[in-house]
């Protein structure tokens, strides 16, 4: 399986509509696009960890879309509504991170493949 990972801070001054417009567009492509295999979105809590005090303040959201395989997701980046999506992106967000990972079980750190 391979999930897409973003990370992602809206801007400080977004307002209302340019976040529903966002929100609307990632619905969509999740919707239209058919290789998307599963989505969670989750918004980053605090809890007095050690970690948090040397973690950036990079990412308030995450989203973490699920393909099949590496072809699913390529069919995602180059959707009509992934474009769509990248557009809103852009224009929403003050950061971002994006990774794509390969998951599975504790195998994948013993294959010792990169």
């Amino acid at each position: 399986m391979i999930s897409h990972i973003v990370l992602m801070k809206p801007r400080a001054d977004l307002s209302v509509a340019d976040r529903q417009s966002l929100i609307d567009a990632f619905e969509r492509a999740m919707r239209e696009i058919p290789t998307v295999r599963n989505v969670r979105v989750g918004k980053r809590i605090t809890h007095g960890a050690g970690y948090e005090p040397s973690a950036p303040d990079a990412a308030d959201y995450v989203a973490v879309i699920d393909f099949d395989d590496l072809a699913g997701l390529q069919v995602y980046l180059q959707h009509h509504a992934h474009a769509e999506l990248g557009a809103r992106f852009g224009q929403s967000l003050s950061a971002a991170m994006v990774y794509d990972f390969e998951v599975g079980g504790v195998e994948l750190f013993q294959s010792g493949r990169s």
